[in-house]
């Protein structure tokens, strides 16, 4: 039986059972214990291939950034460098973990919206690739940093080019309400202070971002000519010639290819849950877009030998990764009744089945602060019919640690289908959850964080982070 969250060479069915790169679930479960994350190192690879191809379809160089904000355990940092590709960090931790782990300096860039005078300091002192500065303020501290320590930073500009693109309003980051950047104008006034041979900074790139899992290729088209238009006046106006121009990332990922529960949300958030890009035509559009602008205005000279960056970090993991959940408690309840209860009788006599679970928004906060959809399947009944609803919720003593939307604005399923008669001591599996979940995870209700699995491509299961003890709960206390 054929199931359509299935993805080849990652996840199937073997017995009945889930497997993720010929692995049981259930025996990893078994093994380590759950909540489980567990990670494809192959996914990853084949995930940062696709991107690496798109260089094929431009003519530009391509440097990917993968963002490490998305997952940056130590090991899947190793495997994204060993496979290749450069990195995105927001913060002196995720710098100290990058060169920790083996990057280079000119393979790191520096995003954020409050970098400290010590970060900045280590980012000059280290010699990155590029700092994105998301104020004139924060040009003016860099200035200071780099003059004090007698180094030269280089400093790519982050601009908010007002592009709205379809995908949550709170992963829109290129709008005037967004917290990111400066206007375009801003960033010309910066160009004509700092000149090309100043002492103390090197004015490299100018960098946007227009926001995560967008559904449609035409705002990168739009981005990235509107960054050539700033480009060409910068050099026009300052004579500033830049090295390059980083386009971000945001490229989607498919949590609706089992379509069960596509009924449950709105026409557009199916649309965005549900997209599907392949980067590579998106940036070849994107570039051809900006080519004919650039042929138009005679400009060409200037993009030729330019290197474009991309901030990928969803599109890398998200779909490597899954949590395994055991299922803690069972219970049932009368379905909360109709406002017009007189228009379904039957309903008042109708039982919901909740199943309570190990994993909680403390491991997947996206859940709770985007009404995340992940898909749900049974793990050790995986080829059965999924068509029993349950209520699903988490272990954390907060109301709203359930996997559906408490409001009702149809933001998350009202149910979970399921195998019928799942029980206590059952395997769960969410899927696509590779992405900002690790990175967000806390220890909320003194909750043990969870351990991780790496399956390498030669089928070696590695264990790249264990399970906390409960003295982890207290490692950083003074009492």
């Amino acid at each position: 039986m054929n199931q359509a969250w299935a993805i080849e060479n990652l996840l199937g069915v073997n017995n009945g059972e889930l497997e993720v790169c010929g692995i049981s679930t259930t025996k990893l479960a078994d093994e380590f214990g759950t909540p489980l994350f567990v990670f494809s190192e192959e996914r990853i690879r084949e995930n940062l291939s696709e991107l690496k191809r798109s260089e094929d379809r431009i003519g530009s160089k391509l440097k990917i950034c993968y963002a490490a904000k998305a997952n940056s355990v130590m090991a899947i940092l190793r495997t994204v460098r060993d496979a290749g590709a450069d990195l995105e960090v927001n913060s002196g931790g995720e710098l100290y973990k990058a060169l920790k782990i083996g990057f280079k300096p000119d393979q790191i860039i520096f995003n954020g919206t409050s970098k400290t005078e010590r970060e900045l300091e280590e980012a000059i002192t280290a010699g990155i690739y590029a700092i994105q500065a998301d104020s004139v303020f924060e040009i003016e501290l860099a200035e200071r940093v780099a003059k004090r320590i007698g180094m030269r930073a280089n400093i790519s500009l982050r601009l908010v080019p007002e592009i709205k693109s379809e995908t949550l309003s709170g992963l829109q980051t290129a709008l005037l309400t967004s917290k990111f950047g400066m206007m375009p104008d801003e960033a010309l006034a910066a160009f004509r202070r700092w000149k090309p041979d100043d002492p103390n900074l090197n004015l490299c790139g100018i960098h946007l971002h227009i926001g995560s899992q967008n559904p449609s290729s035409e705002p990168y088209a739009e981005a990235l000519t509107k960054l050539f238009k700033n480009l060409l006046e910068i050099n026009e106006t300052t004579g500033h010639r830049l090295s390059h121009l980083n386009l971000g990332g945001g490229f989607p990922v498919n949590y609706l290819r089992d379509r069960s529960h596509a009924g449950d949300f709105s026409p557009e958030k199916r649309e965005m849950l549900s997209a599907e890009l392949e980067p590579a035509k998106v940036l070849e559009k994107a570039w051809d877009a900006m080519a004919i602008v650039a042929e138009n205005l005679d400009a060409q000279h200037l993009i030729d030998g330019i290197e474009l960056l991309i901030e990928p970090g969803r599109s890398v993991i998200s779909d490597a990764g899954i949590c395994l959940t055991t299922v803690r408690n069972k219970k049932e309840r009368p379905i909360e009744q109709l406002r017009n209860s007189d228009a379904n009788p039957d309903k008042k006599s109708q039982k919901d089945t909740w199943l309570l679970t190990d994993a909680g928004f403390n491991i997947l906060l996206s859940m709770e602060t985007y009404k995340w959809y992940y898909h749900l399947i049974s793990a050790s009944r995986a080829a059965l019919p999924h068509k029993t609803e349950y209520k699903l919720a988490g272990p954390l003593c907060d109301g709203g640690d359930v996997y559906f939307d408490i409001e009702g604005e149809g933001r998350l399923p009202d149910h979970r289908k399921l195998p019928e008669n799942v029980e206590v001591g059952e395997v769960l599996a969410l899927l696509n959850c590779g992405a900002y979940s690790l990175a967000q995870m806390s220890q909320y209700n003194g909750r043990q964080l969870p351990a991780v699995v790496l399956i390498r491509e030669d089928g070696e299961i590695e264990l790249i982070r264990e399970r906390d003890k409960y003295e982890d709960l207290h490692s950083n206390d003074i009492f």
